[in-house]
């Protein structure tokens, strides 16, 4: 049976991939600013506009509803990733602007903040697949998980053109072309 949680998992692999090649443009030093801003803007899309929407306003209110705290524990600790993940993307987008004004010296610090973000979210999937998720597989019935599924359908068809999922993974795709290790 289709899973919420493995919805969610599924989501990640792709995450994943666009941080891998974040991870070789900040190990190469890699200056190519378009590409960099396809990643940033992927994260802002893919990761935070869709795959976090899906687990801030579905997921986690139905785990709180089982018990779940939003104060302490896994969800808290889950909703406190997802905010430091935002201020690394902010650091991301502040000083990709300065750069784009001439301050080439930016560099530093956009590596620093793309660094601390593909620190942050390995250690945070790790934590969703292995802790959350699987606690949330004990707590949610098979109605519950199939409910989440069509909330999460909702999201896709409400919130995204025709196509446009497809197209952020073949961006993904085509800058792991590029960012070959």
């Amino acid at each position: 049976m289709p899973t919420a949680t493995k919805n969610l998992e599924d989501d990640h692999v792709y995450i994943l991939r666009v941080i891998d090649v974040m991870e070789r443009m900040v190990l190469t030093v890699s200056t190519n600013l378009p590409y960099i801003e396809l990643a940033v803007n992927l994260i802002k899309n893919y990761a935070d506009g869709y795959h976090h929407v899906k687990e801030e306003k579905l997921l986690f209110p139905m785990l709180v509803t089982k018990g779940f705290s939003n104060e302490q524990g896994p969800v808290a600790v889950m909703l406190h990733d997802h905010a430091e993940g935002r201020l690394f993307v902010k650091g991301m987008t502040e000083t990709i602007a300065l750069i784009k004004l001439g301050n080439a010296s930016a560099f530093t610090r956009l590596y620093e903040n793309m660094q601390g973000y593909i620190d942050l979210l390995r250690a945070h999937i790790g934590k969703e697949n292995n802790v959350l998720f699987r606690m949330a597989d004990k707590a949610l019935s098979p109605e519950e998980q199939r409910a989440l599924l069509k909330s999460f359908e909702a999201v896709k068809t409400s919130n995204y053109n025709i196509g446009q999922l497809d197209r952020f993974i073949a961006e993904i795709e085509g800058l792991e072309a590029i960012y070959r290790s």
